[in-house]
């Protein structure tokens, strides 16, 4: 299986003065994800956290929305001509009865670790698909003051950011800040993916009392795996994209962007978050 990190000789300069020496970088290599033996997508992914990674994949598509909906993951062996396991490849299989939509028309089969699920077709099908509808979530009453410490609490956690410098960051909080769980990827939807994928092993979805927090922009497609895990915040260290904003309206997914210290912005859902009238300007 592949490592998390790989070492490379690095020509260094600080202050004029030049060395060499090896430098940590964070790993990426392909995933292909099979569906039931069929091949379904390929994204760039950081090594480790694969199955679960798949399984919160899946979610995202539709496919999966409880334990009971998957039978099983496995690496695939042969994956090569001459029969090798590269850890590349992985088959999920859905239990019996489970309905598979037809994914070949909304989503392009190869994604990358920037762009995450390009190609879906409208905001109506996040909406219409999902099974854990945000706008039925309870009723979170979330202080700002609870938001703005939780970068620093992510940040704490990233460990292999720690010796690269090189990972996108994804956060479970509780209503009350606790950290539930952490994940690390290249790309920042895979991030997410892991982290829904072993909400769902475990028998957690929907994540309806959670909080998501993203290292890096929430696009689209982050808002769009919240909304099909059932998890009502969704907050960002870095700015939302318009299509982000426009899916948590018409979902009623509270969206948070550039959650720095004691600043932040809600774009969507401000009813979570717990403003004082007396503080409120227009």
């Amino acid at each position: 299986m592949g490592r998390v990190t790989e070492r490379r000789k690095v020509v260094r300069i600080r202050d004029g003065v030049v060395s060499t020496r090896p430098d940590t970088l964070v790993a990426e290599e392909p995933l292909e994800i099979r569906l039931n033996g069929k091949p379904l997508a390929i994204t760039m992914r950081t090594p480790g956290d694969d199955f679960a990674l798949a399984a919160g994949f899946l979610v995202s598509e539709g496919v999966l929305a409880e334990r009971d909906d998957l039978q099983n993951i496995v690496y695939c062996a042969g994956a090569t001509a001459d029969g090798s396991n590269t850890y590349n490849v992985v088959d999920v299989r859905t239990a019996p009865g489970v309905a598979i939509p037809d994914l070949t028309l909304e989503r392009n089969v190869y994604t990358t670790s920037s762009c995450g699920l390009c190609g879906k077709a409208s905001l109506d099908a996040v909406r219409t698909t999902t099974r854990w509808p945000v706008a039925d979530a309870p009723r979170l009453r979330i202080e700002p003051g609870l938001l703005a410490v939780l970068p620093d609490r992510l940040r704490a956690a990233q460990r292999v950011f720690d010796r690269t410098g090189g990972l996108h960051g994804a956060a479970l909080f509780s209503e009350d800040g606790e950290l539930l769980d952490v994940r690390e990827d290249v790309g920042r939807h895979n991030a997410v993916d892991k982290l829904v994928g072993r909400a769902l092993q475990n028998g957690d979805l929907p994540l309806s009392r959670a909080i998501l927090l993203v290292s890096a922009r929430a696009s689209f497609e982050l808002a769009q795996k919240a909304v099909m895990a059932g998890i009502p915040v969704l907050a960002a260290v870095s700015a939302p994209s318009s299509l982000a904003v426009d899916l948590a309206a018409e979902t009623g997914l509270t969206l948070v962007g550039f959650l720095r210290g004691s600043s932040m912005n809600v774009y969507a859902g401000e009813d979570r978050i717990a403003l004082s009238a007396a503080a409120t300007r227009s």
